[in-house]
């Protein structure tokens, strides 16, 4: 069987993959598998991503990055559940982050 992109999940079948998702990533943390944990957590992230709303993400703003405290974002553009720019004080790495890894600032 063909498994769904996230694009096309409902909300509901997004949140059930993110709780899979966290189950396994911590089974393999436990089990010291590092590589195996990154790449769990990434896909959460991206599940996540679709749970939100692009539109509230804005050029121009920077954001904190979820999980790299003390780092910034600052977006050129969005495309997709992307938003794409660079980290603050590397202006020269233009990068691509899943939306749900931006910390909105108060």
């Amino acid at each position: 069987m063909q498994e769904k992109r996230y694009s096309q999940m409902t909300e509901f079948e997004l949140r059930q993959e993110i709780a899979g998702l966290k189950e396994q990533a911590r089974k393999a943390e436990q089990l010291g598998m590092v590589n195996e944990l990154a790449v769990l957590e990434r896909k959460a992230a991206m599940a996540k991503a679709y749970l939100l709303n692009p539109k509230d993400f804005h050029p121009g703003e920077s954001y904190e990055i979820d999980g790299d405290p003390g780092s910034y974002f600052k977006i050129d553009y969005i495309n997709g559940v992307f938003a794409w720019g660079y980290r603050v004080g590397q202006e020269d790495k233009e990068e691509a982050l899943p939306i749900s890894l931006l910390i909105k600032q108060l």
